[in-house]
């Protein structure tokens, strides 16, 4: 039987946003947010990440995908993207897989509507198109300039304004996704070919990143796309001050310190343990009642530490739990880098603007006023429900 597999060329080399595919919106890498639009698609049986980049490599082997290695030719500024696809199946079909639709995915589209996708493959299996495009439509009337810098009309008369509704809507390309019949793409090497369709997504998911201007409109608009996930992770790791804290310090004549903390994030914390939920608290600063709090809390804690992403890496290591598999909850400047590393990076309700948009959630309740005891229980729900969806293939990388 043949399989349905999704493609997504990924090289390291991007120039207007450098290292743009490993970026993050929503608190996801770029790459991980294709693959993960891939993974919800049930229509698809395999997904590859062609890139010549160890680190792209690393983060899709991690998100779920196999990775084809793309030779330095294929991987410079003019290589097109068909050459990427075209090298990815002649991989495949040395390993004896027969494909017979290829889903051209995009990573700098970062919010690729699953259930077109599966619409356009549908179109494709179904052999009523070879070709099919994610597009949405417009009705804006297009212009050029001709002899002279003159304007033209191009989709319409100059002297004919109809109304929105006695029109036509014409389709402009997303560059989300290509559904391609393999056969015909192979022997013709470009991704329009035969019968050419349509997938038709929503207007608001059309944007693709080629500049840090989109990078920040997807940002801003990923809140308001991204559907509730559950967090399903191995492990948990906080902050302390402005987390466990409302950030607030109380001082006496003698200098002794004191901070509020909340009741109910101790029995968050209880319950994760309880699940044989891993627990580290991550603090820049070192102060006796942080490792006082651990103690009572019955957690492991690291204080002093200036580089939380390294710390919270050698601690993974050490672990044996994927960066993916962690929920990292901070509130300030200083818990972005180790946010970025994580698959779940969380902010708490009342977190600094650049924290908010680092995250992949963002808590309803505040720091030291519940948000460890929110995210503890959100991490048990998703342990009750459903578990993710199992690597389609094992993990691999080809040479």
């Amino acid at each position: 039987m043949s399989e349905v597999v999704a493609i997504i060329p990924a090289r390291g080399g991007s120039k207007g946003v450098p290292r743009k595919n490993l970026r993050r919106v929503g608190g996801i890498p770029l790459i991980g947010r294709a693959i993960q639009a891939a993974r919800r698609c049930d229509l698809i049986d395999r997904i590859c990440v062609s890139t010549d980049d160890d680190e792209i490599a690393a983060v899709a082997a991690e998100w779920g995908a196999e990775v084809i290695r793309r030779p330095d030719h294929l991987s410079g500024d003019t290589a097109s993207s068909e050459s990427a696809l075209l090298h990815a199946l002649d991989d495949l079909e040395a390993r004896e897989i027969a494909v017979g639709v290829v889903a051209f995915l995009q990573a700098t589209s970062p919010f690729i509507d699953s259930d077109a996708l599966a619409g356009a493959i549908r179109l494709v299996q179904q052999r009523r198109r070879d070709s099919v495009f994610s597009a949405i439509e417009t009705y804006g009337f297009l212009w050029r300039r001709g002899t002279g810098g003159c304007a033209e009309a191009i989709n319409h008369r100059a002297d004919h304004r109809p109304r929105r509704q006695d029109r036509e809507p014409h389709y402009l390309e997303t560059g989300a996704f290509y559904v391609l019949r393999a056969t015909g793409f192979r022997a013709l090497g470009h991704r329009f070919f035969g019968s050419i369709g349509i997938a038709a997504v929503p207007e608001r998911t059309a944007i693709e990143i080629d500049s840090f201007a989109e990078l920040e409109v997807a940002r801003a608009l990923a809140p308001l796309i991204d559907a509730p996930e559950p967090i399903d992770v191995d492990a948990v790791v906080t902050d302390f001050d402005g987390v466990h804290t409302d950030d607030t310090v109380t001082v006496t004549e003698t200098g002794v310190e004191a901070v509020r903390v909340s009741r109910s994030d101790g029995m968050g914390v209880a319950r994760l343990r309880a699940a044989d939920i891993p627990v580290l608290i991550l603090s820049t600063e070192r102060n006796p009642v942080v490792g006082v709090r651990g103690q009572k809390l019955r957690v492991e804690v690291l204080q002093g530490v200036d580089d939380k992403a390294a710390t919270l890496r050698a601690w993974a290591d050490a672990a044996c739990i994927p960066l993916s598999r962690i929920a990292y909850l901070g509130n300030d400047v200083n818990d972005v880098p180790a946010m970025d590393i994580v698959g779940w990076p969380v902010a708490v309700g009342d977190a600094d603007p650049i924290v908010l948009s680092a995250a992949r959630v963002v808590l309803d309740r505040h720091g030291g006023d519940g948000a460890v005891r929110e995210l503890a229980e959100r991490v048990l729900r998703a342990r009750r429900g459903p578990r993710p969806l199992p690597s389609l293939h094992e993990n691999r990388t080809t040479p």
